[in-house]
């Protein structure tokens, strides 16, 4: 047995590819909704361009990044995430340093669509498929500790751009951002990550090679658990798992971002100040990270379409909530019970698809889930806002807006982990 194998079976890699994991989350922070909120009044009182263009430009480039995503999925599964995640990371931080040079609406909608397609987008699915090619037993504990990334960086991001912008300018957080991935995140990418386990002589979740292996294993000819078997896109097409489960990201994502969107305007009507909400957004993320750790190990005990089920139930919960949040005790249980769903959601959705459809080809499977949780998200603020303008409140929206929760326990109670042996025989 070599010394490098003889290390290995002492520390598993795989947590150090979940440490890159978590940090390819928390650097696509510039392409999130949270980070770019505070560039938008920043382009409307220096350019003179209304709300609504700017939300419309973001909106549809948001759209358009979504559509792209499944063909993000494909690349990952034939360049490797290694290759991709180094090769968006250096895109990425051009496209930061091209959103500091804006100066027509033009260039705007360019730069909200990089950032939405390599932030949002890309950088949050290199890392989930990543992660799920070097653990099956333990996938849902690894997927825990790297979503802590998401996390930090809805907490930090915001903090971080208010202080550059109002120390410096808007142009110069842009550029900070693009320096912090090329100067931190690429070189570990770069030198860190390696695409499988078997890349180095192991096994996923950190099972010991053979004895008597003086030489590393050929990919794929490591033991997996028997429900570990590796779907094409086409083949999981085929499952209604596969549809149910698409359903089931792109609800949340539709929700959250519509809630989110507009909750300053919400809580207004109910009679409660900006502070109140941003204060909900901060404990939303404070409740959601320990909840984060704990649905992780729920993952492995409980089937993971259950857990999604949970999460409908939860989300009818606290649209139920929103409507009379009229006081700071309902808004801080209304931050807390947000949370809980947020933390079940992050990582039941992550997981679903390598649990189901296995490792091989899960950048293209998950790509197609990533495509529903940016269209999603992109289509999220306008039922919202469109009804509001329509009925000048938000009940009649926060009560159509049940029926897709309620849909989404049916889909993912339904939606239980497909066989190969049964779709040979259809």
């Amino acid at each position: 047995m070599t010394g490098r194998q003889k290390f290995f079976q002492t520390f598993y890699y795989g947590w150090f590819i979940v440490f890159i994991g978590g940090l390819g989350i928390f650097f696509s922070g510039p392409g999130q909704t949270y980070s770019n909120s505070a560039f938008i009044d920043e382009y409307i009182n220096d350019f003179g361009w209304s709300r609504t263009e700017v939300s419309s430009l973001y909106s549809t480039a948001t759209l358009i990044a979504g559509l792209t995503m499944m063909f993000v999925g494909r690349f990952i599964d034939r360049f490797g995430q290694r290759f991709m995640m180094v090769a968006v990371g250096i895109i990425f931080a051009m496209a930061c340093f091209f959103n500091s040079m804006v100066t027509n609406m033009f260039m705007l909608a360019i730069g909200f669509f990089l950032v939405r397609l390599l932030g949002q987008g890309t950088m949050s699915l290199i890392p989930n498929t990543l992660v799920a090619q070097w653990f099956v037993k333990k996938r849902g504990r690894a997927f825990s500790f790297m979503t802590m990334g998401s996390f930090i960086s809805a907490m930090l991001f915001p903090v971080v751009n208010t202080w550059l912008i109002q120390t410096w300018d808007w142009q110069m957080a842009w550029r900070f951002w693009g320096v912090m991935l090329l100067v931190v995140f690429v070189p570990f990418a770069l030198f860190g990550v390696r695409n499988r386990p078997e890349q180095m002589g192991l096994e996923p979740d950190g099972h010991k090679v053979p004895q008597d292996a003086e030489t590393e294993p050929v990919m794929g000819t490591t033991s997996l658990p028997e429900s570990e078997e590796d779907w094409t896109l086409k083949e999981a097409m085929r499952t209604w798992a596969f549809w149910g489960i698409l359903i089931s990201v792109g609800i949340p994502a539709m929700i959250n971002t519509g809630i989110t969107f507009h909750i300053i305007s919400i809580f207004d009507t109910n009679g409660l100040s900006p502070g109140a909400a941003a204060m909900v957004l901060s404990l939303m993320a404070f409740a959601g990270m320990p909840m984060s750790l704990i649905s992780g190990f729920i993952t492995e005990k409980v089937p993971t379409n259950y857990l999604l089920a949970g999460v409908f139930v939860i989300e009818i919960i606290f649209l139920l909530m929103l409507l009379i949040t009229n006081s700071m005790l309902m808004a801080v249980m209304f931050g807390i019970v947000w949370g809980i769903a947020n933390g079940l959601e992050r990582i039941g959705m992550n997981v679903i698809w390598p649990d189901y459809f296995g490792r091989k080809y899960v950048g293209s499977i998950n790509g197609v889930g990533m495509t529903m949780v940016v269209i999603g998200s992109s289509l999220g603020p306008l039922p919202f806002g469109a009804g509001f303008d329509i009925f000048h409140q938000y009940t009649p929206v926060l009560l159509t807006s049940l029926l897709f929760p309620i849909a989404g326990v049916i889909c993912a109670v339904s939606a239980r982990r497909p066989q190969k042996a049964k779709l040979k025989e259809t």
